[in-house]
Parts: C-alpha cells; structure tokens; sequence
C-alpha cells in the first residue's frame, strides 16, 4: 500500500521555535519519484533529514484542536417547545406528496401546532 503524497507529524521547528508539523512532500524528476523534502508546516524552513528536528512521541494525527475549542451543544426548541407540533398528532397524516391533518382536512407542515392537538398513541404510551 502506498504512503499518502503529504505525511505529518508533530515536533518542535528549530527554525522558529514553535510546535509545528514536519511534512513530508515527495519530490520528483518527470514522473519518477526521487526523494522527499522535509520542511516545517508553520515557517517553510526545510531540514535534510528527521535528526535535524525534534519529533514529537505519539506521532499519529496532529492535535490542532482541545476538548475546550468542541461548542456546546446546540439547542433549537425549550424543553416541551416541540410536543404540540403537527408531527406528533395522532391526525397528522404523511404521503408521499403531502401532509394532511384529518381533523381539519386541510394541508399542513410536521412543525404547525393547532389547539386541538391530540398525542399519538404511541406517544402516550398506549400502545
């Protein structure tokens, strides 16, 4: 199996002194590959060879991102906001082309609410 065209790993640059990723980018004359340039992701500066640089232990996949950078979680409605909704009503009916209250006859959308809502069975636990 061959190695992707770019591979990264972590170490310090002795260049510009930060945490950075040394990559790994072939190099080729026409189509034939003839070695690889080393080189810091953050400045550019290229090394000869991987003693030149400080590696990181681990290796594997670059830590860009904490648990601290993940946002919340993201919350549309309020607790309850969503439990008279159309979609939940023992008259919403779905087809294919269209959504229909039995109750009204008419169309409606899964996100409409109406005074006359009545909790599928289903739902209530019934059955």
């Amino acid at each position: 199996m061959e190695q992707m065209a770019t591979e990264k790993r972590q170490m310090r640059c002795p260049a510009c002194g930060q945490e950075s990723w040394l990559v790994r980018t072939p190099r080729y004359e026409g189509f034939r590959r003839v070695g690889e340039t080393l080189s810091c992701a953050m400045c550019g500066q290229e090394f000869g060879s991987e003693a030149e640089v400080e590696l990181r232990a681990g290796g594997g996949r670059p830590q860009v991102f904490t648990e601290a950078d993940r946002p919340g979680p993201v919350r549309l409605f309020e607790a309850g906001e969503t439990d008279r909704m159309c979609r939940h009503c023992a008259e919403y009916v779905v087809n294919p082309f269209l959504q229909r209250c039995m109750l009204h006859q008419r169309e409606v959308e899964a996100t409409d609410t109406c005074p006359q809502f009545r909790a599928r069975a289903e739902e209530r636990g019934d059955g």
